[in-house]
C-alpha cells in the first residue's frame, strides 16, 4: 500500500478517566490503531499529553507546535469534545483531522470505533470526503482591555451565575442595537454547533456549508426572543448590563467570568477546520441516525 499521508498524529483523551478499566481501554485501543496504521505504512506519532496521560511509549510523541510543522494528519480518538478541544488547537496548522468515536454522540467524531479498519484502510489511500468547519473568534473586554481570548467551534455562551436570576444583555450586530435582553443566558452558534446547546435552547438546525451563525437566548423573559440567524460575516458584541456571578464559556470547555459592564465580541475566525470523512459520507446520514429520525418508518 502506497498512502498518501506519511506522517499521521494520533489524539486521545486528555481529561481524567477515574476508572483503571477505563483508562486501559482506552489505552489499547489507541495502541491498537496505531499498530494498524503502521502496518498501512505510515508513520506514527502520539501527541505528547496523549501519550503522558494513556501511559504510551511505544511510539514518538510530538507537542502541538511540532504536530502542526511535521504531520500530515491527524486522528483524534474519543467523543465530539475531544474533538473540539484538537480541532481548535490545530487550525491555524491546517491539519486534515479523522475523528473515531469512543464517546456517545458523534457528530464530528463520526466513524464508529468498531468499523475503524476498514475505514481508514480506504481514506489513508486518498479515498474520501473532506469538509471544512467554520469557528468563532471571541474576546472579553474591561475598561478597553482585553482580558479573556478564545476561539470556539461550536458555540460562545454567556450564563447567568449557579444561584443568580437572569442575567441582562446588551447585543449589537455590527455596531447595530439590536435589543436588550433578559434571560438565563445567550447562544451563539456556529452551524457545528446548531447540534449541541443551540438546539436545546430551541435553535433550528444548520448545514455545515451555510454560511451564518445562530443567536439563541437561553429561557428568555420575553418569549417573543427567538433564536436568529445572522450572517456568520457579523461582528456580535454582547455587553453585561446586569446580573451576578455570570460567565462566559467557549465550546464550555473554557470559561471567563465576567464583571457588570464587560464585553463579549464575537467575529468568525480566520481558521477553519479541516474534516475527513468516509467516501459517501453525508450529513442528513449523520442526522438521522444521531438524531433518531425516521425510526419505526420504512
Amino acid at each position: 500500500m502506497n498512502p498518501k499521508f506519511r506522517q499521521v498524529v494520533l489524539f486521545g483523551k486528555h481529561h481524567p478517566i477515574v476508572s483503571g478499566a477505563a483508562l486501559e481501554s482506552s489505552r489499547r485501543v489507541l495502541d491498537d490503531i496505531a499498530h494498524f496504521i503502521s502496518r498501512l505504512g505510515c508513520e506514527v506519532v502520539i501527541e505528547h499529553d496523549t501519550a503522558q496521560h494513556l501511559g504510551l511509549s511505544l511510539y514518538p510523541t510530538l507537542k502541538m507546535p511540532e504536530i502542526g510543522s511535521q504531520c500530515d494528519l491527524g486522528l483524534v480518538i474519543g467523543g465530539d469534545g475531544t474533538m473540539l478541544g484538537v480541532g481548535r488547537q490545530v487550525a491555524r496548522y491546517g491539519l486534515p483531522l479523522i475523528g473515531i468515536n469512543q464517546g456517545r454522540l458523534g457528530f464530528i467524531t463520526d466513524i464508529p470505533l468498531e468499523r475503524y479498519a476498514q475505514a481508514l484502510q480506504a481514506m489513508l489511500q486518498g479515498q474520501f470526503e473532506e469538509e471544512k468547519r467554520s469557528m468563532l473568534h471571541a474576546q472579553v473586554w474591561r475598561d478597553k482591555h482585553c482580558v479573556f481570548d478564545a476561539l470556539a467551534m461550536n458555540d460562545v455562551v454567556v450564563n447567568r451565575g449557579a444561584t443568580s436570576g437572569m442575567v441582562e444583555l446588551r447585543i449589537e450586530v455590527d455596531g447595530r442595537f439590536v435589543s436588550t435582553q433578559r434571560a438565563d443566558g445567550l447562544i451563539i452558534a456556529t452551524p457545528t454547533g446548531s447540534t449541541a446547546y443551540s438546539l436545546s435552547a430551541g435553535g433550528p438546525l444548520m448545514h455545515p456549508t451555510l454560511g451564518g451563525w445562530v443567536m439563541a437566548p437561553i429561557a428568555p423573559h420575553t418569549l417573543s426572543n427567538r433564536p436568529i440567524v445572522l450572517p456568520d460575516t457579523s461582528k456580535i458584541n454582547i455587553e453585561l448590563v446586569s446580573g451576578r456571578d455570570a460567565s462566559a464559556n467557549f465550546d464550555m470547555q473554557s470559561l471567563a467570568s465576567l464583571l457588570l459592564g464587560d464585553q463579549i465580541t464575537v467575529n468568525q475566525s480566520e481558521h477553519k477546520v479541516r474534516f475527513l470523512h468516509p467516501q459517501g459520507w453525508n450529513y442528513f446520514d449523520t442526522l438521522r441516525q444521531k438524531m433518531h429520525w425516521n425510526e419505526g418508518g420504512v
